[in-house]
């Protein structure tokens, strides 16, 4: 008997001490570490799975302490409590914001606490309750719950116009089939923007082309003694240009898009003409309206064609119609001028050559008949 008591006496204080140390390591994993702690509240509104009790408590990106209890909520189950026990010193304050972060290759759940502005009050730890911290409520979602939300609620926008998406795909279509047919439009109204911009190819150098008044006048059969204004002529948004024109435009034909007039048309046939008088010495004096001269008649002039012709044949054109008034305002006459000279154009040059040569017989022409009017 004495022998054996030796024996339980010692296995007495082995089982002590093996409860000893399970009750220590309860107390240091439940309390956190012999340190005094502050211990809160998280509510979770969403699921808070990988979470577990002794995980990791994050302010700011420092562990501060670890999580002690987790609790469902009876009245909600949508809701979790987690019991949580930080260092006194960590300034949790009212408007900290709580959530979950998954840290690691193995997506372990930490509790985070995040900021707070200075002004804010601390919540005080300490009492039989716990401060309460409301986490975010999507806090505890996985990229795979966030995704599958996101769709849901993109299918209830998706059923709920369809009728409006169907008519927008429809109008893409149908502009999209718009686009496909002036393609070619398209592609000139870019290449413009580009040479309007200056990017783009180099455009081709314009040529600039001029007319020549007549020299060569008969002599005048009586003194000058008229006085005569010429306004600038008259002309169809089609001729009140610098461009060589070319009528009708076909593909057997050049166009001369390099090729300009020194002035737009009305202006230079006005200047040219006015030359032309000058050249011949039939009048006293001839000048614009705008010169001053207290003129005696005044010559209107009215373009009806200026153009190279590529029906019935290759020809320069040019055809002028003038009216003579008096100083009362009447017409004292009235006469049209036409020019044709048949060629073979194949470029601007020979162009603007023909052209100036139709001109020079009809300003001829008209300038003669004039003196013989006035």
């Amino acid at each position: 008997m004495e022998t054996r008591a030796p024996y339980a006496l010692i296995g007495l204080f082995v089982v002590a001490a093996v409860a000893a140390v399970f009750g220590f390591v309860y107390w240091l994993h439940n309390t956190g570490s012999l340190t005094e702690r502050a211990v809160y509240r998280v509510r979770y509104e969403n699921t808070v799975s990988g979470m577990l009790v002794g995980a990791a408590v994050l302010f700011n990106g420092i562990r501060v302490g670890e999580v002690t209890d987790l609790k469902l909520d009876s009245q909600n189950p949508r809701q979790v409590m987690a019991t949580v026990a930080v260092a006194t010193g960590t300034p949790v304050r009212a408007d900290t914001k709580a959530s979950i972060d998954f840290q690691g290759l193995t997506g372990v759940a930490v509790v985070t606490l995040n900021g707070g502005e200075p002004q804010s009050p601390l919540l005080v730890a300490g009492g039989e309750i716990p401060p309460v911290l409301v986490a975010d409520p999507m806090a505890g979602q996985n990229m795979t719950q966030a995704a599958r939300s996101v769709l849901q609620r993109l299918d209830v926008v998706v059923a709920e116009n369809s009728v409006a998406l169907k008519s927008t795909i429809d109008n893409l279509s149908t502009f999209s089939d718009a686009l496909a047919r002036n393609s070619n439009r398209v592609d000139g109204i870019i290449a413009g923007l580009e040479r309007m911009t200056g990017g783009g190819a180099a455009a081709a150098a314009v040529v600039v082309y001029d007319l020549t008044a007549p020299r060569a006048f008969p002599p005048a059969a009586k003194p000058p003694q008229a006085q005569l204004t010429i306004a600038e002529p008259a002309a169809l948004l089609l001729f009140d240009s610098q461009k060589i024109l070319v009528r009708p435009q076909t593909l057997d034909h050049p166009t001369f898009e390099t090729a300009r007039w020194s002035d737009s048309l009305p202006k230079l046939i006005q200047a040219k003409i006015l030359q032309s008088f000058e050249n011949s010495k039939y009048l006293a004096a001839v000048a614009r309206p705008g010169d001053g001269l207290n003129s005696d008649y005044q010559l209107l002039i009215e373009i009806r064609s200026f153009e190279i012709a590529t029906a019935p044949e290759m020809a320069a054109v040019v055809e002028l119609s003038a009216k003579i008034l008096g100083e009362n305002g009447r017409i004292k006459d009235s006469r049209i001028f036409r020019s044709t000279l048949p060629a073979k154009i194949t470029d601007a040059a020979a162009a603007a050559s023909a052209l100036n040569e139709a001109f020079g017989n009809v300003a001829k022409e008209l300038v003669i008949w004039t003196a013989g009017a006035v």
